[in-house]
């Protein structure tokens, strides 16, 4: 069920269904009834459930819902503006067979009401909420009455999560056949609540004509591919990291990398630090190496063994002409490529120098940019959905780019790309984002492609966040890697 479906795709879905002899009444009927059993669980001791149906499938899944739980013995307040007989056929039919009073929709449902079912707009609006259906909405979500939605909280759109207008702040919402990007990007993973996938009767094998490429990041996705190690293994098979340190006064950032990099599984990390930063990274340095490489000339030395496969640059790198010369000089060589914060922002005035590096390259190569960084080299590009974004940027530069944030999105250059579903707040502290640097360098280094190492390095950095919790600093990030790998272990014997 990884498999992310635009609302173009799912209307897709849905008509293969159909045409493959799955009616679209069943459909319909099974996707009401999963609405009302969500109700029914959550609130079983309920009186009066507020039903609002707007003028689409959608609504027809509504008058599904209101049917079923005057059945289970609900008082419902259906409302519903217009003639129902001109709804889309397989609605028209659900609203003609549910027998309760149809009230316009109006605020005053919510009067009594101890639950609200949202049946307004599904995951394919288009266009911005206004007029009444806003006031409703606003009064909606002012009531403090719970809501559970259908398919998407109306007024979030369900392909790119942007609020259309204004939105329904859902407890829960109930999905269909396979979850849609909308409730993974934010902000309209903020209204979603907890999200209950059901199934309704559509075949997998649509997928095969359907042919998604956005997935949502959970072990399911890579989990086969993940590099364990083996009985007859060592470390020199486990690849050779190198991380390229910041000045004498910068050297942190590089350190907490190389040391996410050997919990990560790398099976030797060199810190390669310029003379005059070696003193003080060797004083602190005990499993992971230490070797000069001063500018470029230094780092195309030390490059040049090519049992070291993977190598990053940019955390508390400095800004300039040198940073910019050796990322350069890096992407010449043999190794994959990180390319996180500095590295990134050294060419900020000379993107395209950058590009014409990183494509067509042999070996991968992964960006992971935050939103400031990624305006800074992909600012031309439109401030549409953010898979879109970073698909565009991945396509762009040849590299895999990972566009950071509460809803992280990873993008190959093949049009491939995950949403992470395991983000935590507990993130936002400084040197998180050089400890995922450091776990991406790790799944490079033993061999991986760009993308599978991205998604895999994003879900173990934020499971590691998630294990550990409130008062989380960035050094504590590398410290639970062996539990996040307990816990991959676990799910993939489970699964």
């Amino acid at each position: 069920m990884l498999e992310l479906l635009t609302a173009k795709e799912m209307g897709h879905a849905d008509k293969l269904a159909i045409e493959g002899g799955v009616a679209g009444a069943v459909l319909m009927e099974n996707a009401g009834r999963s609405v009302a059993d969500e109700v029914s669980r959550r609130f079983p001791d309920a009186s009066t459930v507020a039903i609002l149906c707007g003028p689409g499938n959608n609504g027809g899944d509504g008058f599904v819902a209101a049917r079923q739980l005057l059945e289970r013995g609900y008082f419902v307040r259906l409302g519903f503006d217009g003639d129902p007989s001109k709804l889309p056929e397989d609605a028209a039919a659900m609203a003609a067979r549910c027998t309760g009073a149809i009230h316009p929709l109006d605020p005053v449902l919510f009067e009594k009401a101890d639950v609200i079912v949202d049946g307004l707009f599904g995951a394919g609006l288009a266009r911005p909420i206004d007029g009444k259906f806003a006031v409703l909405i606003d009064a909606a979500n002012a009531s403090g009455i719970p809501i559970i939605a259908i398919d998407v909280p109306s007024g979030i759109d369900g392909t790119t999560g942007m609020i259309l207008g204004t939105a329904i702040r859902a407890l829960s919402s109930v999905t269909f056949f396979r979850f849609k990007p909308g409730h993974f990007l934010m902000p309209g993973h903020l209204h979603c609540g907890e999200l209950h996938l059901a199934d309704i009767g559509i075949p997998d094998e649509v997928l095969e004509t359907v042919k998604p490429t956005l997935y949502a990041n959970e072990p399911g996705l890579w989990l086969d591919r993940y590099p364990w190690p083996t009985v007859l293994g060592h470390k020199y098979l486990r690849g050779h990291a190198v991380v390229a340190s910041g000045p004498a006064d910068a050297t942190g950032a590089a350190r907490l990398a190389a040391r996410s990099a050997l919990r990560a599984g790398a099976g030797l990390v060199t810190v390669a630090s310029p003379r005059n930063a070696l003193a003080v990274n060797a004083a602190q340095l005990t499993a992971v190496m230490l070797r000069e490489a001063d500018g470029p000339q230094g780092l195309e030395a030390l490059l040049s063994d090519a049992r070291k496969n993977a190598f990053l640059i940019g955390p508390a790198h400095g800004v300039g002409e040198e940073t910019r010369q050796m990322v350069l000089t890096a992407l010449r060589a043999e190794p994959a490529v990180v390319l996180d914060a500095d590295a990134l922002t050294s060419f900020a005035e000379k993107p395209e120098e950058l590009f014409d590096a990183t494509r067509g390259r042999k070996a991968p190569v992964v960006m992971t940019p935050h939103a400031g960084e990624f305006a800074r080299l992909f600012g031309d590009i439109p401030e549409a959905s953010k898979v879109d974004r970073t698909r565009t940027a991945a396509s762009r530069s040849g590299a895999t780019v990972i566009l950071k944030g509460p809803d992280t999105v990873i993008a190959a250059p093949d049009g491939r790309a995950a949403i992470d579903t395991n983000g935590t707040p507990w993130l936002a502290t400084a040197g998180s984002g050089d400890a995922m640097a450091g776990m991406v360098l790790a799944m490079l280094a033993q061999g991986l492609g760009g993308f599978d190492a991205g998604c895999i390095a994003v879900w173990m950095h934020g499971q590691a966040a998630k294990l550990f919790g409130p008062g989380l600093i960035a050094e504590d990030l590398p410290e639970l890697i062996p539990e996040v790998l307990e816990d991959l272990e676990e799910y993939g014997n489970c699964g």
